[in-house]
């Protein structure tokens, strides 16, 4: 029994008036009992009236669902059938919330001779999608970037886009600017010596070391 009450109650919310209105095109009287044909004696439905003049299908039944029978108008009869009233309801699709990416830090040690090198390093990670900030350090050959980019996507980019050599020597989760650049010169404070030397593609000698391909 309260499995009944429940469907009936699901019925009467599709169709809480008990009317239901389809469109269907009616241009003779053979047209009209072939309707009645269709949907006499279907579930729910008690009356049917035919309003040839405005092609119109008025079935009466609180207990009859509007698709349905619209649905079953259009199988057996034939015909386009539109559902007029009532207009069922859309069901609101719950947009699902990604969750927002997580902000890190990336400590990259990569040689910078001058200004000018660091000022092309900075501008070439800012082409990555995902960086937010570039903080070269160049007294210590270091640049400290943050944003949402895969760290090791990060050293690809620029060894491929500016031919650098890189190494990640930390990345964490974001934290405040004082304390990143505390850890970061205490860090590099205990570097081996011989990772301090720039390699022969970053030396004076070299004419193309401060060029980005």
């Amino acid at each position: 029994m309260e499995q009944n009450h429940a469907c009936q109650d699901e019925e009467n919310k599709n169709n809480p008036k008990g009317i239901i209105i389809l469109g269907v095109y009616i241009h003779c009287e053979g047209c009209g009992n072939k309707v009645l044909r269709s949907l006499r004696g279907y579930e729910g439905v008690e009356e049917i009236d035919i309003d040839a003049k405005n092609n119109k299908v008025i079935v009466k039944g609180k207990k009859a669902d509007p698709i349905k029978v619209a649905e079953r108008l259009r199988k057996k009869s034939g015909k386009h059938v539109e559902l007029i009233s009532p207009q069922p309801k859309k069901e609101e699709k719950k947009e699902e919330k990604k969750p927002e990416p997580k902000v890190i830090e990336v400590v990259l040690k990569i040689y910078l001779h001058c200004e000018g090198c660091a000022k092309e390093v900075k501008h070439c990670i800012h082409k990555m999608e995902g960086v937010r900030s570039v903080d070269p350090i160049m007294e210590k050959n270091v640049v400290i970037v943050k944003g949402t980019m895969d760290p090791q996507n990060l050293v690809e980019f620029i060894n491929k886009r500016g031919g650098r050599h890189v190494e990640i020597v930390k990345q964490s989760s974001n934290q405040s600017e004082s304390t990143t650049n505390d850890e970061c010169h205490d860090h590099h404070d205990h570097y081996p010596q011989q990772l301090l030397h720039a390699p022969q593609l970053f030396s004076d000698e070299n004419p193309n070391s401060c060029a980005l391909l």
